[in-house]
C-alpha cells in the first residue's frame, strides 16, 4: 500500500514541476512521505535536504531511504529554529507541506521562515505549499507579501500523514 502511495506522490511532484537533477528542500519532512518520492525523481544528479526537528521521524526516514537505496537525501536535524543551514540561492524547490500547524498565521516565526525560504531559493525556484491546518487565503497573502507570487494550484488526492485525502497545493515563484 505504501508503495502505491509513494508512486502517487511521485506523480503529483512531477505534475507540479519537480525534475531530475534539482536540489530540493523538504522543510518539516517528517518520516518522508514526500522526501522519498522527490529523491527518486531528482535522481543521483539531484539532492534532497530533509529538515525536521522530530528525531524519531528522521530516523524512520533514514531507514526508508536505506531500504530504497537512495543516497541523495541529506538529513538535517533542527531544534525547531527557522534558520535553514543552506547557502543563499542554493535550492531549486522548497516543499512546505503540512507544516503550518507549527507555524500558524499569528506566529512570529512564520515571517522568519518565509524570509529564510526566500534566501535559500534560486531566482527561478518553485515554492510548493500544502496549506493544511491553516486558512489558505490568508497564508497566500502572507507568502505573497514575503516576496513570492502565486504561479498555480494543484488540486487532487494528496498524502496527509501517509493517508490519501483531497487537497490543494499552492505553487509560488520568487519575485526578483
Amino acid at each position: 500500500m505504501r508503495y502505491r502511495w509513494e508512486r502517487k506522490a511521485e506523480d503529483i511532484l512531477r505534475d507540479i514541476g519537480i525534475r531530475k537533477g534539482q536540489t530540493v528542500l523538504d522543510f518539516g519532512c517528517g518520516s518522508g512521505n514526500y522526501t522519498i518520492p522527490v529523491a527518486k525523481i531528482v535522481g543521483k544528479e539531484g539532492r534532497v535536504y530533509a529538515l525536521d526537528k522530530d528525531k524519531k521521524k528522521l530516523n524512520e526516514l533514514e531507514k526508508r531511504a536505506e531500504r530504497s537505496k537512495l543516497e541523495n537525501i541529506e538529513i538535517m536535524k533542527t531544534s525547531g529554529e527557522v534558520k535553514i543551514g543552506l547557502d543563499d540561492e542554493s535550492v531549486d524547490v522548497v516543499l512546505l507541506y503540512d507544516i503550518f500547524w507549527y507555524f500558524p498565521l499569528t506566529d512570529s516565526r512564520l515571517p522568519k521562515l518565509l524570509e529564510e525560504v526566500y534566501r535559500v531559493s534560486k531566482s527561478d525556484a518553485l515554492i510548493s505549499v500544502y496549506p493544511k491546518h491553516i486558512d489558505s487565503e490568508r497564508l497566500n497573502d502572507k507568502i505573497e507579501s514575503s516576496g513570492f507570487y502565486l504561479k498555480d494550484k494543484y488540486s487532487g488526492t494528496l498524502l496527509h500523514d501517509g493517508q490519501p485525502e483531497k487537497g490543494q497545493i499552492l505553487n509560488f515563484g520568487k519575485k526578483i
